[in-house]
């Protein structure tokens, strides 16, 4: 429901404008002059704002003028009353998107609104489309899968709507729904995020909802929750068909209450959060076996965008390939590797099961093995097999390159870190000098890759 902020100091005015507005079907905010209007146009972040011209203490230009400098996508409507048709026309030269007369025409308000709330609507996807898209990184892509999605997120970002994000691990989930926060009027707020595939069971309620003094043995303090961290912005369940049966009924009282009871108290606060819910679950089938509450299912499930697997933007990776190739090289202090024409086909007939996530993966991989250097068919094929490749795994029609790219991969990275460790007694720092990589980036690799240090004589 869009929001509408009248501000004008005569009270039939505004009557009469939020009448017609409120039986458009949109929600109506008032204010009586240009400094409370200004004061609720910060708060509540409306979606067009109806100025009267002349106000008292700040007039309507100069509260225009600001209302542009603080929210340069907000189309405001001037009012004029007879005789200042020039000062309108003014403000329309400085940005404001059109002006109604006095005495007020029902169809004349109707129109208008439509109209400015439309610009406004398309002025806040282009920015998503603009600015947020392309610093996500694995959310760029030029393929008509890709195109469809950015749309599809462009279109609800500035809402209030809920999303329910579903797709294979590894497409970016939580990407998207960063993407989505900070195209939305929440984007000052903060937004927290929760796998609630990770907490233990018996503390996620007080992780979510928080803790009062004493309500459980280790509950030396009070704690707010993440509901309360989140008030005012963005809530991300992630990974939410992992979340317990018992748990599922306390969220979906809080949706319906907007409102929170934290963990040993007797009292509820209000909240409110904008809420973006991911899985890797099919919630139907979960809901069928019992496993995932239909009700809660509908309350999240507003506007469902599926997130598109890299198998069905195959397109677009050149482009990521490039793209993590250099941001690779550049947290390495290397030079980035370069890929022929043929290796991007092999790239693009990858089934790549671990989506973004494992080709970014085989990019850094490739740029330690290999940097500065163009990866060719058969350069790939060296680098990702140790000894040439295993000629009983599938591969990709004209090529060597096994398509359980990811595994391979890890595996010689793994050969080449222990090589170096045992080169240098164990000693991680003299290591990563060795591999030429960053001692962070040499306990990060050590950790992903499950390499215990027993000692300097013994690695596992």
């Amino acid at each position: 429901m869009a929001r509408i902020l009248i501000i004008d100091d005569e009270e039939p005015i505004r009557f009469s404008l939020r009448g017609i507005l409120e039986d458009e079907g949109y929600e109506v905010l008032e204010a009586a002059t240009a400094e409370e209007g200004l004061e609720v146009a910060d708060a509540e972040r409306p979606d067009l704002v109806f100025l009267d011209i002349w106000l008292p203490g700040m007039d309507g230009l100069t509260a225009q003028a600001r209302l542009k400098g603080n929210h340069p996508d907000l189309p405001v409507v001037m009012i004029s009353g007879h005789g200042t048709i020039e000062t309108a026309v003014s403000a329309i030269q400085q940005g404001a998107y059109d002006f109604i007369e006095k005495p007020l025409s029902l169809e004349k308000v109707v129109i208008v609104a439509a109209r400015a709330l439309e610009a406004g609507s398309l002025r806040r996807e282009n920015q998503v489309l603009r600015t947020v898209l392309p610093e996500q990184d694995e959310l760029i892509g030029q393929s008509p899968v890709m195109l469809k999605f950015q749309e599809l997120l462009a279109r609800v970002a500035p809402t209030d709507v809920w999303v329910l994000l579903t797709g294979e691990n590894g497409t970016g989930k939580e990407l998207a729904a960063r993407a989505l926060h900070a195209g939305s009027r929440r984007a000052d707020a903060p937004m927290i995020a929760v796998n609630c595939a990770a907490i233990p069971e018996e503390l996620i309620e007080s992780e979510l909802f928080g803790h009062e003094k004493g309500a459980f043995t280790s509950a030396d303090q009070a704690r707010a929750g993440r509901f309360e961290m989140a008030n005012n912005g963005t809530l991300f369940l992630d990974e939410i068909g992992d979340m317990p049966l018992a748990l599922q009924a306390k969220i979906l009282r809080c949706i319906q209450e907007k409102a929170i009871e934290p963990v040993g108290s007797n009292t509820t606060q209000k909240v409110d959060v904008r809420i973006i819910a991911a899985t890797n679950q099919n919630l139907v089938e979960a809901i069928e076996k019992g496993k995932f509450r239909r009700d809660l299912y509908y309350r999240l499930n507003v506007y469902p965008i599926i997130m598109p697997s890299l198998r069905e933007r195959k397109e677009d990776i050149p482009l990521l390939a490039e793209h993590f190739a250099l941001r690779a090289a550049g947290e390495m202090g290397k030079v980035p590797v370069t890929f022929t024409e043929a290796t991007l086909e092999i790239l693009k007939n990858h089934t790549w099961p671990g989506n973004i996530r494992e080709l970014e993966n085989c990019i850094e991989r490739l740029t330690i093995i290999a940097s500065g250097t163009a990866i060719t068919p058969e350069r790939l094929a060296s680098c990702a097999v140790p000894g040439g490749g295993d000629a009983s795994r599938p591969s990709a029609p004209g090529s060597a390159f096994p398509l359980d790219l990811d595994r391979q991969l890890a595996e010689t990275e793994r050969d080449l870190i222990l090589r170096a460790l045992e080169e240098t007694g164990g000693v991680q720092v003299k290591a990563a000098e060795l591999l030429n990589i960053s001692e962070r980036s040499m306990w990060h690799r050590i950790k992903k890759l499950g390499i215990n240090i027993i000692n300097k004589k013994e690695m596992i």
